[in-house]
């Protein structure tokens, strides 16, 4: 009996008519392992992740397998991104025991959920072998068994430990941190490291940040090569924007094809951000192509983002992306797809699979002459709707309240920056989403579909990724709602999550107790919950005046201040924050009763210096702290600049307020 076809998970849903008796996770799937005395088969994956797929093909949906894997055990499927706390829990053990981690990740445990033997994919001969030999095992060396899985349930305990060395996160230590991202950084091609090659999106915030605090100009640039690369190559896509999840190469020409929302989110802010700073047009022409992806791509009908495209379409990994130099000119003709192959380095040879090519941008179309630039957007649309044609790789639906908060901080900023009112509104839309249906009796829960809310509880990167939207939105709209909600999440999370020593749990206290209880501080794909937790505090510090909170969010950075020191690379989210801290961060007022268009909100917002809130309206509007006993001067709008809760005089031109910023 298979029990995953009323699941929300799309993931645990494609593999519902599989001939494996899955059970969801859940306290009824161990102790039917305890009843049956067998051992525990643990899935996890993801809807978009391909080896999911092929693994799912070659050996959950073939017969014999399945009647394998009924016999001996009591399968269990998981979605690691409905169930993060799971998935950190085994990964740190499969990493432990074989040096190495990823998806699919394949856990064999005891019915008590320790695990004794992990790994990642295997083909399906291979796969066989590994059921019939833990049988065996289970059956004739149980105690040999049971001290294993005894013996990583305790280093998965450490590894996961709290309450490590401490120290202050002080300008010395970002400053190093900077430095060290210098060196590590791909002179040529840009980004960190080689092949894959991930999008280092909070690598880039935290050294635009630090370009802002220092003036450093090694940093800028490290963030505008970075960023031309990424923009240029086949990881983003040229047609209908947004980015892929990683490049398979060190140049970013071929993809893995998936495109996730937290990527796009956070991409999204780093070319808002450039362009705010740098004035340069790829960043903005990228960053309003993003932000249309993420509402056109991954909007969902009740108005939230969905998790996911996947990366293959009809079980092909990049079909429905590719071209080659025929397929250009049958839409094009001749002579356009001539161009289109020149514009888009289409070849031959391809730059793919099958003599196919992934688009890529060879010229600088963005400084073009507008007749070339005006050929290049017409052709760019016939390429677009011809592509449309083809069949589109399937979407995780699923709506996930870190990556939403994260979307809706994106967003948020980005219509404050540029006064696109489109992406204002989306960001409220999806604030009014997380607000409406994740927030269940005061506490957050981690996924909805369809408008209807999932069972898993919210971990510690949805409270502090929800409740920095929910700050980020306090500032778009000027609305006390938001900020209320955004206190009543962190109070919420400070309550069940704390740690000693400062730190945070990425599990609540009142959660379902597993083997370890995951406490990670690194940043990895998504900001890690501290990190999270770290900038929703310092924003709502400096949005409501209230002193506490930045209090946690220094204890919090000091857990992590010897990991930015020695791995900046994994803690850029943390570092960015810091530099926030470390700049005030400044709190800017605009008293005005015309805030969308008063010359002063948009000075402030164009020249705010690291992590700074601005929020603007009436003088003592309910509910916003940064307007409170500040009239006009003289009937004028007038800005107040407050850096530590010490403010400058108020001022009534728009220069002063520059220069007042530092600008």
């Amino acid at each position: 009996m298979n029990r995953l076809g009323s699941a929300t998970s799309p993931y645990l849903l494609q593999h519902a008519d599989n001939p494996v008796d899955w059970w969801p996770w859940s306290e009824e799937a161990f102790e039917e392992a305890r009843r049956r005395d067998v051992p525990v088969l643990i899935s996890v994956g993801y809807a978009a992740c391909h080896w999911c797929h092929v693994m799912a093909h070659e050996s959950f949906e073939n017969e014999g397998v399945g009647r394998l894997m009924n016999a001996n055990f009591v399968s269990i499927k998981v979605d690691r991104e409905e169930r993060p706390d799971v998935d950190a829990v085994y990964m740190t053990a499969t990493q432990a025991m074989t040096g190495q981690g990823g998806w699919p990740m394949t856990v064999f445990a005891t019915p008590d959920g320790q695990p004794f033997f992990c790994g990642t994919y295997f083909p399906r001969p291979n796969f066989i072998r590994l059921l019939e030999s833990v049988t065996t095992a289970w059956r004739d060396q149980r105690e040999a068994v049971l001290q294993q899985g005894a013996a990583v349930v305790q280093a998965i305990g450490g590894a996961q430990a709290v309450g490590g060395p401490t120290r202050p996160l002080t300008a010395e230590i970002l400053d190093a941190a900077a430095l060290q991202l210098a060196k590590e950084q791909d002179e040529v091609y840009g980004g960190f490291g080689g092949a894959p090659k991930f999008p280092p999106h909070m690598n880039l915030l935290f050294l635009l940040r630090h370009y802002q605090r220092t003036g450093s100009a090694a940093s800028l640039e490290i963030v505008q090569h970075t960023a031309e690369a990424m923009a240029r190559g086949g990881i983003y896509d040229q047609l209908a924007g947004g980015f892929a999840r990683y490049s398979v190469d060190a140049t970013w020409t071929v993809p893995h094809f998936e495109k996730m929302l937290y990527d796009n989110a956070l991409l999204l802010r780093v070319y808002t951000h450039l362009w705010r700073l740098s004035g340069d047009a790829l960043a903005g022409r990228v960053a309003a192509e993003t932000a249309a992806f993420l509402l056109d791509g991954l909007g969902t009908p009740e108005g939230g983002l969905a998790s996911a495209l996947d990366a293959d379409t009809d079980g092909v990994e990049g079909a429905t992306y590719a071209w080659t130099p025929a397929q250009l000119r049958e839409v094009l003709g001749d002579e356009d797809g001539a161009l289109a192959a020149d514009l888009f380095t289409v070849t031959k040879a391809g730059t793919f699979e099958h003599g196919t090519s992934v688009l890529r941008l060879a010229r600088d179309i963005d400084g073009a002459d507008p007749a070339v630039a005006e050929r290049w957007s017409g052709v760019r649309a016939m390429l677009r709707e011809a592509r449309d044609r083809r069949p589109q790789p399937a979407r995780d639906d699923k709506v996930v309240a870190a990556w939403n908060g994260l979307a809706v901080t994106a967003l948020a900023e980005h219509a404050m920056v540029t006064d696109d009112e489109v992406t204002g509104r989306a960001a409220r839309q999806i604030g009014e989403v997380l607000a409406e249906r994740h927030i269940v009796g005061g506490r957050l829960r981690r996924v909805s579909r369809a408008g209807v809310v999932g069972e898993p509880a919210g971990v510690l990167e949805d409270y502090g990724a929800v409740a920095e939207g929910f700050c980020a939105l306090h500032q778009l709209t000027g609305e006390g709602r938001w900020l209320e909600l955004a206190g009543q999440l962190l109070d919420a999370a400070l309550a069940h999550f704390a740690a000693p020593g400062g730190g945070f749990y990425d599990t609540a206290d009142d959660a379902e107790r597993l083997v370890a209880r995951p406490a990670d501080p690194t940043d990895n794909a998504t900001p890690s919950g501290l990190s999270a937790m770290v900038a929703a505090l310092t924003a709502y510090t400096a949005l409501s005046g209230e002193t506490r909170y930045r209090e946690a969010a220094e204890a919090a950075l000091a857990t992590v201040a010897p990991i930015v020191d020695k791995h900046p690379r994994f803690t850029g989210y943390a570092a960015a924050t810091g530099e926030a801290l470390l700049s005030g961060p400044y709190e800017i007022a605009i008293v005005t009763d015309e805030p969308t268009a008063d010359p002063l909100r948009m000075a402030a917002h164009t020249h705010a210096p690291p992590g700074a809130v601005v929020v603007a309206g009436m003088p003592d509007r309910p509910g916003v702290p940064l307007l409170a006993d500040r009239p006009m001067i003289d009937g004028q709008p007038t800005a107040y600049v407050c850096r530590g809760f010490v403010c400058d005089r108020p001022v009534t031109d728009p220069a002063e307020l520059v220069a007042q910023l530092g600008g």
